[in-house]
């Protein structure tokens, strides 16, 4: 468990490269369909050069023609309608305004618990057993979610109510769809592939989603500029490769316990934390109030308290 925090934690902080460099394609006039599907189009070589030095190209081949649908459906759903939703929010806030409201993530994967089932040994044999809503987990997130809302409330003063809720929906879409994907695509893989093996294989089946992206972004924005395929190449890199393999690591350490799996899905709350950070150093953003202080430290102290927690 101890192993699989620590790598929650340093994936949230490949993520949060996500966040700042979105933004400031944002800034420079690059189109969200292009910040988008670029991540994806060249994580897929990088992955597949790996993949080929480890031999294990018809190991995920194979698995994949088992159940391609399930596959293609549940890639789709974990990287496709997690990722362009995220990067269009990236269009009505600040950096570290998404990276906060992304956090709802942390809720949304305990919420779906019981959409999904527990092996577990009898005297029977093996049996599943529906999972239930891990209350105490959800009790000490709220904490989590009160430091963020606290911490975005200043920002938040200077939007109307209208581009809050515009911001906010496709953050809603992509704090579901990406912990449903994700743990779907762990139920159907079952420990047969590594990490990375699956990593490349979901990149492999979301291909489809973001080639018609990626030809939406052609006819309406056109080609992208240099500087953003330089900046999408780096997150590609940071989130789309370390952060993805590290966090999809880290939950397949724990992928037996639901509790524990939404105890490593909410060390995602440190994406808040080093987003700031960054934005403050590298977009010279202001530094934060008081309250945005208060904000972050209940922050850290959910995140040590889920640590803590086992049940």
């Amino acid at each position: 468990m101890k192993k699989a925090f620590i790598l929650g934690i340093i994936s949230s902080f490949f993520f949060s490269f996500t966040f700042i460099l979105n933004s400031q394609m944002n800034i420079s006039g690059g189109s969200w369909l292009w910040s988008s599907s670029l991540r994806f189009l060249f994580m897929l070589p990088l992955l597949f050069i790996g993949i080929v030095i480890n031999k294990s190209l018809s190991k995920v081949i194979s698995e994949i023609k088992k159940a391609p649908t399930s596959w293609l459906l549940w890639s789709t759903v974990g990287f496709g309608l997690f990722y362009a939703p995220l990067s269009l929010a990236s269009q009505y806030g600040s950096s570290w305004l998404v990276a906060g409201t992304w956090q709802i993530t942390i809720i949304a994967g305990a919420l779906i618990s019981p959409f999904f089932t527990t092996k577990i040994k009898t005297e029977q044999g093996m049996t599943e057993e529906r999972n239930k809503l891990p209350k105490k987990f959800l009790l000490i997130s709220s904490i989590i979610l009160i430091g963020i809302f606290l911490m975005q409330l200043e920002e938040a003063k200077s939007l109307s109510l209208s581009e809050c809720l515009t911001g906010m929906a496709p953050v809603l879409v992509a704090a579901f769809a990406y912990p449903l994907g994700n743990r779907k695509m762990i139920e159907l893989c079952d420990n047969k592939l590594s990490t990375i093996e699956r990593v490349f294989g979901m990149t492999l089946c979301s291909l489809p989603f973001w080639l018609i992206i990626s030809l939406f972004g052609t006819i309406s924005v056109g080609f992208p500029s240099q500087d953003q395929l330089i900046q999408s190449f780096i997150v590609a890199i940071f989130s789309g490769i370390i952060a993805t393999v590290l966090f999809f690591k880290a939950t397949d350490l724990v992928s037996g316990d639901t509790h524990k799996l939404a105890i490593i899905e909410s060390t995602q709350a440190g994406e808040v934390i080093f987003t700031l950070l960054g934005s403050i150093l590298f977009s010279n953003d202001s530094l934060p109030s008081s309250i945005a202080i208060l904000g972050l430290s209940l922050v850290v102290v959910g995140m040590i308290l889920n640590s803590m927690s086992q049940t």
